[in-house]
């Protein structure tokens, strides 16, 4: 996410308004995106459609962060390679990897060592090209580098001025937040670490902590609290030493490999790495078990996940996205979901004939549309279901906005306190992004058993990659592209309107967001699912 869609008034007054803030998990949020409403109606199939029928497992391929294979609500739901033989140091089912019993990680090396913070595309291309142009002029430049030149003042532009901004906002909030750190603890003293908006309100009136619970009360009605001003803070801090750092190069330090070199036999089997929270997450939401009293219900039943290893914090490498879509097809994945994405991809020839081999076996895709409230038919967000040098989309692939339980927005001096149909953060386009499906207050596994709720378009994808799995599972004879089209032709459409995401003053309706107009719906793809599969007996 970038540092301007983070809103901030006259922090003197301490108005300070944020995309992400903490908050308890309540029964409504639990799981309410198989429910009925604007969730998925997945429970109602599974009891009113699906009861008493069998099912073949489906692998789904998580390509991502990494994911804890070992969490209590992911057992039996984790893919195994058959043909490998655990940790024997030696390559069984001779695929090119070495023990990959429960997928591969593409962001380590053979001693163990693993990638986490890591720039964006953006730095890594400036970084390039600066070692070429620095202080080189316009006139100086040849026709044949004119191109390249004009790349490198457009990449030295943004990294720059997010790197202005970031010490900008560090600046102005450093001071902000020790004042108000001290003005939290004295407050915890008398009503506890997890004092409420009513106390705070009601300690107004408190001769001893009045004046710090008066300006506790104003952050906190805008739904912030001190912690969340310190991991802003922690985010500044970041975009400083790692996204738009161009002089950091850890790939270069653990792998130290050719990343315009395509060849599989680099990683590890280290499917969790350092921070599987993202991974995991997603992975809850395709297969967390169900029914077993425990965290989340996953959209799926019958699933195993394998877990791949290529999005570090930070963008993702174009050669590790396209060696995990190709491990994925060759080792039996049926659907593939992918919740990251970035702004530029440099090697989209290689890119675009990885997904062509998934799309040439019958495997399904299913890529989350991204945060940052923009159009997709006009901005750039990779990888896509159309890249420039193609004719038309691939037919493999579903893209998926974000929408949330509620079914109007409430809106307060301009800025969204809650969140219309559409969430107010995903990206829209009504020629790229092919359905909307749930992806706000989800909660799902995170890693060490445990669970937490999630904003974002990556939980909107697993929901249809789940919902492709579901479907495959119990109609085993459909092909993966009949499965795509079943679910595209079976959402469900609603006349509401909502703020354009980003735009609290324009409204639209969900046919302006996305081709289809509507959101996924579990019941009634599995009602066409069985139309379908009735026709081919």
């Amino acid at each position: 996410m970038r540092l301007h869609h983070i809103l901030y008034g006259a922090l003197c007054t301490v108005f300070i308004t944020s995309y992400s803030f903490s908050q308890e998990v309540t029964d409504k949020q639990k799981n309410w995106y198989n429910g009925s409403g604007l969730g998925m109606n997945t429970d109602k199939a599974y009891k009113k459609l699906l009861d008493g029928k069998s099912t073949k497992t489906v692998v789904v391929a998580v390509i991502d962060s990494g994911v804890d294979v070992d969490h209590e609500d992911l057992k039996g739901q984790i893919w195994i390679n058959e043909d490998e033989i655990p940790n024997n140091g030696v390559d069984d089912d001779n695929n090119g990897y070495i023990d990959d019993v429960h997928g591969w990680n593409f962001l380590g090396n053979a001693e163990g060592e693993n990638i986490h913070n890591v720039r964006l595309e953006v730095t890594r291309i400036y970084s390039q090209l600066h070692k070429k142009y620095e202080g080189v002029s316009k006139s100086e430049v040849s026709a044949d580098d004119m191109e390249e030149f004009t790349l490198y003042l457009k990449v030295k532009e943004e990294v720059m001025a997010e790197r202005d901004e970031a010490k900008s906002v560090k600046g102005d909030l450093s001071q902000t937040y020790v004042y108000l750190a001290e003005l939290d603890k004295m407050i915890k003293k008398e009503l506890g670490d997890n004092y409420s908006l009513k106390q705070i309100k009601k300690a107004r009136k408190d001769d001893k902590i009045g004046e710090a619970a008066e300006v506790m009360y104003l952050l906190m009605q805008e739904g912030v609290r001190v912690e969340d001003l310190k991991d802003y803070l922690d985010y500044c801090d970041e975009v400083l030493d790692y996204n738009y750092n161009p002089d950091i190069d850890p790939r270069a330090q653990i792998l130290g490999d050719d990343v315009s070199n395509f060849t599989s036999g680099y990683g590890n089997n280290d499917y969790e790495g350092p921070d599987a929270g993202h991974g995991t997450h997603c992975a809850g939401i395709i297969g967390a078990v169900r029914g077993n009293g425990i965290g989340n219900d996953g959209v799926a039943g019958d699933v195993a996940i394998m877990s791949l290893r290529a999005v570090p914090n930070g963008d993702e490498w174009d050669k590790d996205i396209a060696m995990a879509v190709r491990y994925a097809v060759d080792n039996g994945a049926q659907v593939i979901n992918m919740s990251f994405g970035k702004s530029y991809s440099p090697e989209q020839a290689q890119m675009i004939e990885a997904f062509r081999y998934a799309e040439k076996n019958g495997v399904l895709v299913v890529h989350a549309a991204g945060n940052e409230a923009s159009d997709n038919n006009i901005s750039e967000n990779y990888p896509r279901p159309k890249y420039a040098a193609m004719d038309q989309s691939f037919t493999n692939w579903i893209e998926v906005g974000a929408s949330t339980r509620h079914k109007k927005a409430k809106i307060k001096d301009g800025f969204i306190v809650r969140d219309g149909i559409a969430a107010d953060f995903s990206n829209y386009g009504n020629n790229t992004v092919d359905v909307f499906a749930p992806g706000h207050d989800i909660y799902s596994t995170v890693p060490d058993n445990e669970y937490d709720l999630y904003d974002g378009t990556s939980m909107a994808g697993p929901m249809v990659a789940g919902t492709a799995a579901l479907i495959k599972s119990y109609y085993p004879e459909l092909t993966m592209f009949e499965v795509r089209d079943i679910i595209l032709q079976s959402v469900e459409k609603t006349n509401k309107t909502m703020p354009l995401p980003g735009d609290t003053e324009k409204m639209v309706s969900l046919n302006q967001l996305s081709k289809t107009g509507g959101i996924v719906n579990v019941y009634n793809a599995v009602e066409l699912a069985e139309s379908y599969s009735t026709k081919m007996k």
